[in-house]
């Protein structure tokens, strides 16, 4: 999947064929379902979780962790101080360059991310269970986290949060 930046002004076609107020209604509804999935208790704030979700594959830098989550850098520190104290995630230098850390999730890290990731499929399954159809909804949402991948691949600018206390939060 190929995102490419528009020029400034510019309107994608499909823009045209749904109305603004939908658009911001949808807005609205991630909006809620963010505070549904926040209030489970998985043992993880979200901003934990998505931390740790990002660990999953392998070590990354901080700071590109960072720009792929979309918090600034402080945020991330205070929410990888976090894991660390938990025991759920490591710092790690890298040989020959002290200014390079990198998180890893460690193995009771892993486990908390499948118990939160139970939780939380549990918890957006009877909602799905109400959509007409739920495969091309999930296969949406797929879509726009590979195009947030892309756009952080190719530079091109993710909104980040404004303020450490909304991650945290």
């Amino acid at each position: 999947m190929s995102t490419r930046a528009r020029p400034t002004g510019t309107a994608a076609p499909w823009r045209d064929g749904i109305a603004e107020e939908d658009r911001v209604a949808a807005v609205r509804v991630l909006a809620r379902l963010h505070r549904v999935l926040e209030s489970v208790d998985t043992g993880l704030t979200l901003p934990q979780y998505r931390v740790l979700a990002a660990l999953a594959s392998g070590g990354v830098r901080s700071a590109n962790l960072a720009e792929r989550l979309a918090v600034r850098r402080p945020t991330l520190t205070a929410i990888a101080d976090g894991l660390v104290a938990a025991g759920l995630a490591t710092r790690e230098g890298e040989a020959g360059d002290r200014r390079v850390v990198r998180l890893h999730a460690t193995e009771a890290g892993h486990a908390a991310l499948c118990r939160a990731d139970e939780c939380l499929r549990d918890k957006l399954d009877p909602l799905l269970d109400e959509v007409d159809e739920p495969e091309r909804f999930i296969a949406s949402l797929l879509a726009v986290g590979a195009a947030l991948d892309e756009r952080i691949r190719a530079k091109l600018p993710v909104p980040a949060e404004q303020t450490s206390k909304e991650a945290a939060g």
